[in-house]
């Protein structure tokens, strides 16, 4: 290696430190790399959009009203139209929803990991038999476990666990079904390529709680502006390759590392419009339901899947590994036929249900979202009063990009026109998934009140947490009061444990209906089953 000129940086091809953009076999490396490097990014960026996004509910919910709104903050907000009666729904309905809705992403999953191991084996020229379609196809249906994982809330030291369970299994499956030239080992090794690198970024990107519900959303922004620093470092390799002399003025006062972050971060300038661009379209799509949550979740996920098989095939096929994507094309045709071929519609709208909750109880209702409200929404709408409590689990695509686009302050209600305007935006049909929405009143501590008459109001049955309770809880007394006059109300569901004080909360509800509070006791720190805390809201 020669000596680094005084001042500078050396552009001989010895001392070079970036790779030859033009070798093929640098390609897959590059596209890992770039994956890695997002996903990193994705995950750190989640956790700050979320932190940041906290922190700015807090202050809007405490902020004081401009003089408009304070002077109008007492008067009701105007009663909503006679409602159609809901749909006579059981908690049988809703356990068949949520079992076909599992079906029907299991045997999606089956079908697109059928169709791979038929591309595999066509790229590889490999024989194709049953037996061998049969057997590779259920060591490729590894993405079902991420979409089971999200549905059911699972944690990342559960899914890793299943996700182990599974490895082994294919491998025995694969050595059941090889032939004797290759080893245990062998398998080993070439499902730990297949599988490996998908895996940490599933894990990392798709599980957990704001990286979950935050990352995968700006993932695709975050691989955008990483293939722009890929290519800023690829055009300073090009100079220097090309002994440009726009090499040598940058030598003069820059170090090769401070080159290197220049033309990386650089074009981040550029990218960043077409990124933010794709973020809101994102959005947009998501506020037509032109896609959902789980369907965004799933193509991600078989996305990952789908990379390694297309950079093994890179070299032999150039843009012909484009192939390797094909399963994809299964995700639309089964939204479409999910839709066209699902169960006939109930008589009469999907019942909607009102969570209500003592705050600064984050574990206990974030607990009770996961076991619950995920299961009660395969069969009704929800809605509530936002919270940071419940944030990572609420925050979707549309809240993310209007917090970036600085426009959280917007969906604030400040006066009884705005109670009208944010249920008037609010989405009462289900996604093309079946799952119905929660939709969500961002109130000042001011304008709450407001925004739950009118939320009791459009809806049928309540939940309301009281597990940790006191008597100086006053916004839950006043929630009580009005739950016990709401003319309409088919149940309220109350849950309490043994540190409730019942006695004030009971109170509160005298002069109610006959049946219409049910009261349902946690013992010690055993929660209920789902189905218990279910049963009751049907």
């Amino acid at each position: 290696m020669c000596p680094t000129p005084a001042g500078g940086w050396c552009t001989c091809p010895a001392c070079r430190p970036w790779p030859d953009t033009h070798a093929p076999a640098l390609a897959s490396g590059k596209i890992l790399t770039l994956l890695v490097i997002a996903t990193l990014l994705a995950v750190i960026c989640a956790q700050v959009v979320a932190w940041r996004y906290r922190a700015s509910m807090k202050r809007l919910m405490k902020a004081p009203l401009g003089a408009a709104g304070a002077a109008t903050a007492i008067e009701p907000p105007t009663a909503p139209a006679a409602l159609p009666a809901p749909a006579a729904l059981t908690l049988a309905d809703n356990q068949r929803a949520y079992r076909r809705l599992i079906t029907q992403f299991m045997l999606m999953t089956v079908v697109m990991a059928l169709t791979r191991t038929l591309i595999t084996q066509w790229i590889a020229d490999a024989p194709i038999s049953f037996k061998t379609v049969a057997t590779l196809g259920a060591a490729y249906a590894w993405p079902v476990l991420p979409v089971l994982a999200v549905m059911g809330r699972w944690s990342r030291w559960r899914f890793v666990a299943s996700m182990l369970g599974w490895f082994v299994l294919a491998v025995l499956l694969l050595s059941w079904r090889t032939n004797e030239t290759i080893t245990l080992m062998d398998i080993v090794q070439w499902m730990a390529l297949d599988v490996g690198l998908p895996l940490l970024v599933v894990t990392a990107l798709c599980l957990g709680g704001a990286t979950r519900a935050v990352g995968p959303w700006l993932a695709p922004l975050l691989v955008l502006l990483s293939a722009s620093s890929q290519l800023g470092v690829d055009v300073l390799a090009a100079l220097i390759q090309a002994d440009s002399p726009i090499v040598h003025w940058l030598a003069g006062w820059l170090s090769a590392t401070g080159a290197f972050a220049l033309f990386a971060l650089l074009p981040w300038v550029v990218a960043w419009w077409p990124a933010l661009w794709l973020g809101r379209r994102l959005a947009q799509a998501y506020r037509k339901q032109q896609v959902s949550e789980l369907f965004y979740l799933f193509t991600a996920v078989w996305t990952i899947a789908l990379i390694s098989p297309a950079l093994m095939a890179m070299g032999s096929m150039g843009w012909g590994t484009l192939v390797c994507f094909v399963p994809l094309l299964w995700i639309p045709l089964g939204a479409a036929l999910m839709q066209r071929l699902g169960p006939p519609a109930p008589a009469g709208r999907p019942p909607t249900l009102l969570v209500l909750r003592v705050f600064q109880q984050d574990a206990n209702v974030q607990h009770l979202f996961d076991r619950v409200i995920e299961r009660w929404r395969v069969t009704g709408n929800t809605v509530l009063i936002a919270g940071t409590d419940l944030l990572e689990r609420t925050i979707d695509a549309d809240d993310i990009f209007t917090f970036i686009d600085g426009r959280l302050g917007e969906r604030f209600i400040q006066s009884p026109a705005d109670v009208a305007r944010r249920l008037a935006e609010f989405e009462w049909r289900a996604d093309v998934d079946g799952r119905h929405r929660v939709n969500e009143c961002y109130c000042h501590d001011t304008t709450w009140q407001q925004a739950l008459t009118a939320l009791v109001q459009v809806s049928d049955v309540v939940l309301m947490d009281l597990r940790n309770f006191v008597a100086q809880n006053k916004g839950c007394l006043h929630e009580l009061q009005v739950l016990t006059q709401a003319p309409d109300l088919r149940r309220v569901v109350v849950l309490v444990n043994d540190r409730t004080e019942l006695p004030p909360a009971q109170a509160a509800t005298l002069g109610a209906p006959e049946g219409r509070f049910v009261w349902l006791s946690q013992q010690g720190t055993t929660p209920l089953a789902t189905e218990q805390v279910l049963a009751p809201l049907f």
